[in-house]
């Protein structure tokens, strides 16, 4: 029988952001969904929903308590770069981590 190789992280941070979560117990962090300029402002609001959602399941599948885990999407409200170029757009496709302590604060 042929082991399956382990599915890549969605976030690349999200590896690091849990072993941060494990080893500080106390500590908590809210994922912001983020979204490029692309589409109407009711589908981008949902597209970073669903963005920061998925964030929060590979956190809790990585071994961190659902409660331990906020999301929120700005759509995009809150662009890492401006521009109208598809650089641009990638860069503003993302997740960002942010710590909160104590949980839920």
């Amino acid at each position: 029988m042929t082991a399956l190789p382990c599915a890549p992280p969605i976030n690349p941070k999200s590896p690091e952001v849990a072993n941060y979560l494990k080893s500080n117990p106390q500590a908590a962090v809210r994922v912001e969904g983020n979204c490029d300029e692309r589409g109407t402002e009711e589908y981008n609001r949902s597209l970073g929903e669903r963005r920061a959602l998925a964030a929060r399941e590979e956190l809790v599948r990585l071994g961190i308590a659902f409660d331990h885990v906020d999301t929120i999407s700005y759509g995009e409200d809150k662009p890492a770069e401006t521009g109208h170029t598809p650089a641009a757009w990638e860069k503003n496709r993302r997740d960002d981590f942010i710590l909160l302590t104590p949980p839920g604060k």
